[in-house]
């Protein structure tokens, strides 16, 4: 999934918008995501803009754990 196209701060925060539903759809929320505005501040190559996924409690990252298992098949 490596898309080395120029990002732009808007194209982040339509991603983060759009994990940020998908989430939602299995009511989990990161509070920390967001873009990482310093990935934007180099001029090295590409610019491909990063996420922030931040930190979450136990409780969070084991729902989060659990749909993606079971989105896998992995129940």
């Amino acid at each position: 999934m490596s898309d080395r196209s120029p990002t732009t701060p808007y194209d982040v925060t339509l991603c983060v918008e759009e994990l940020r539903a998908a989430l939602a759809l299995h009511d989990i929320k990161l509070p920390s995501l967001s873009i990482h505005l310093p990935s934007f501040a180099g001029k090295y190559g590409h610019t491909q803009g990063l996420v922030t996924l931040g930190n979450c409690n136990m409780a969070t990252a084991r729902a989060l754990a659990a749909v993606l298992k079971k989105t896998a098949g992995e129940e």
